[in-house]
């Protein structure tokens, strides 16, 4: 493949070439100049699409971390509960794999420039990727189900000692696996709709998944009554949790199929794939599933030692159930925040690379960081100072408080790694919009590559309680160092220019008043050691507080849009 800088020059193949090239283009769907109205109509219409996904995506949070905290009670953070989610890992994983990490930045930029060049809107191109999609996703499914018992292995140990956790693992994945085809459904359904600006169907609809969820450990709690060890979960209990699970998925990725239809999207079968452009898509996508698998071998390494841990100390909760908890909890303000402002600007900046508008995309990128910056820092610094308390108001009820803390612990040794990983995760999206799977791929090896050798030290050296909340701080540290090599290609890319001092400064701002923030809200809840809701409440108020009046005294000029929006809906 080419280089990057190859492939920005007027010759490469890509959009560069079609926009200099001279003599007539294909003929395409007639295009009108734009007034001024409807730039802002335009940009309105952007607008509420941003307010739809982002009051989707909180609302499906919301439900998803009550659906989380309802998983704890129903099964615990022990042994259990890690059979059961690292069989819920590997559909996931799976899916990634085979297509998914394609289908979320390569398909996008290429589903928009067919839209722009084809006479026929795209629309038959659309049909051949969905048709190949879903033949690779059917064959994959069918073959993950027949090799489960294989696919398991690579997370835990079949040893004599771990036989019976090993075979509950198999039986979760027989009834979880075939998530692998729905999750791939409801991918490719949200790409078609998201390249018409049709945002919202994919916020709103994981709600659908969370709602059956609720329901599925609610009721088994109800007729379980509480968590119980690997070794006295039942085979209907198993078939419940399974076919639960697996059919929330689907619900939400069939929930798609009206608002497809109000697009205009019409789903049939074309097999024609050859000599109709979709190698460009397939070679992209070969950088990205190599992509892909490396962060699925730091996963899967990571896997295996937490499980490890899981195995040593079954009722510490201090291993792979845990982690993954404490993971999710840190995920969720880059789910809300960082992946609704993704969403909207890929499309965007593709169209600018394709008309050769660095600029925007130097703006985009740019804009995109300060704003999620305004979120993302300070909610890092939060997890920092009451990650335990917060662990422990959501998973200690109806436990003894002591399994939560180590959770809280690793939830503190990811906090300030949210920062670099949100702003990698969009600056990736910038190579993205220009095609180039090469180098996040070349990002993703040395990220997950330090990641590996820094997990096996944590393994190897720290206490088996510790082990886990190093490999956590161990992520952290491996996405910083990410961050600092991508920008500097990026840089590179656009000419030399990324608007560095100007995020800079912002992210200076913004990280010195969160710090003075956490450090104050750290010394209030000293008084609340014993109480996770007064440590919150008190905690929370006096970093919120400080952390404005800071950012205000250091005039970030970010907050000033937010802020007059604020001061005028109370003057109405």
């Amino acid at each position: 493949m080419r280089s990057a800088r190859h492939a920005a020059r007027p010759d490469s193949r890509g959009p560069a070439r079609h926009a200099a090239r001279p003599g007539p283009r294909p003929a395409a769907a007639p295009r009108t100049a734009r007034s001024p109205r409807d730039g802002q109509g335009a940009r309105a219409g952007l607008g509420r699409s941003s307010v739809l996904m982002a009051v989707g995506t909180v609302v499906s949070r919301a439900t998803g971390l009550i659906r989380l905290v309802l998983q704890g009670a129903a099964l615990s953070t022990g042994l259990l509960a890690t059979t059961y989610n690292v069989a819920n890992t590997v559909p996931t994983s799976i899916y990634t794999l085979l297509i998914g990490g394609a289908l979320n930045s390569v398909l996008v930029p290429q589903l928009v420039r067919a839209r722009e060049q084809h006479p026929d809107g795209g629309r038959a191109h659309e049909q051949r990727i969905v048709t190949l999609v879903l033949c690779v996703l059917g064959v994959g499914t069918v073959l993950a189900v027949l090799a489960a018992p294989q696919i398991v292995s690579l997370y835990l140990a079949d040893t004599p000692r771990d036989h019976q956790t090993f075979e509950l693992s198999v039986e979760f994945a027989r009834f979880l696996l075939p998530q692998i085809f729905f999750y791939g459904l409801f991918a490719i359904f949200g790409q078609i709709l998201n390249v018409r600006d049709r945002f919202g169907a994919m916020m709103w609809t994981p709600l659908l998944n969370n709602l059956v969820l609720i329901t599925l450990f609610g009721l088994y709690l109800g007729l379980v009554g509480g968590p119980h060890d690997a070794t006295g979960v039942t085979a209907a209990q198993v078939r419940l949790l399974g076919v639960g699970t697996t059919l929330g998925i689907a619900l939400q990725s069939l929930a798609l199929l009206p608002y497809l239809r109000d697009a205009g999207f019409v789903l049939r079968p074309r097999f024609d794939w050859r000599g109709n452009g979709l190698r460009a898509s397939v070679t992209a996508a070969r950088w990205t599933l190599l992509f892909v698998l490396a962060n699925q071998v730091a996963l899967t390494v990571v896997t295996r030692y937490s499980a490890d841990v899981d195995t040593a100390l079954p009722t510490a909760g201090a291993g792979n159930t845990a982690y993954f908890f404490a993971q999710t909890i840190w995920l969720l303000p880059q789910s809300v925040v960082t992946v609704t402002a993704v969403t909207a600007l890929l499309p965007r900046m593709s169209r600018a690379v394709a008309e050769e508008r660095l600029d925007d995309v130097r703006a985009d990128l740019s804009r995109g960081l300060r704003l999620t910056g305004l979120v993302i820092v300070p909610v890092a610094f939060f997890f920092l100072a009451l990650g335990p308390q917060l662990t422990s108001l959501l998973f200690g009820v109806g436990h003894h408080p002591g399994p939560t803390l180590p959770m809280g612990r690793m939830l503190q040794a990811f906090a300030l790694g949210l920062i670099p990983f949100s702003a990698q995760y969009l600056l990736l999206r910038g190579f993205y919009a220009f095609q180039d799977t090469r180098t996040p791929f070349l990002m993703a090896v040395c990220i997950s590559g330090l990641d590996i050798a820094l997990a096996a030290a944590c393994h190897q050296l720290l206490p088996t309680r510790w082990a886990v909340i190093g490999m956590a701080a161990a992520y952290s540290v491996s996405y910083l160092a990410g961050l600092l090599v991508t920008g500097a290609r990026l840089r590179r890319r656009l000419e030399g220019r990324i608007d560095g001092r100007r995020l800079a400064r912002t992210y200076g701002k913004l990280v010195l008043a969160g710090a003075l923030a956490a450090a104050a809200a750290w010394a209030v809840t000293r008084t609340d050691a014993g109480a996770a809701v007064p440590a919150l409440l008190s905690g929370g108020a006096v970093m919120a507080l400080l952390f404005l009046a800071v950012a205000c005294a250091l005039r970030l000029p970010e907050l000033n849009r937010p802020r007059a929006r604020l001061l005028g809906a109370v003057r109405r």
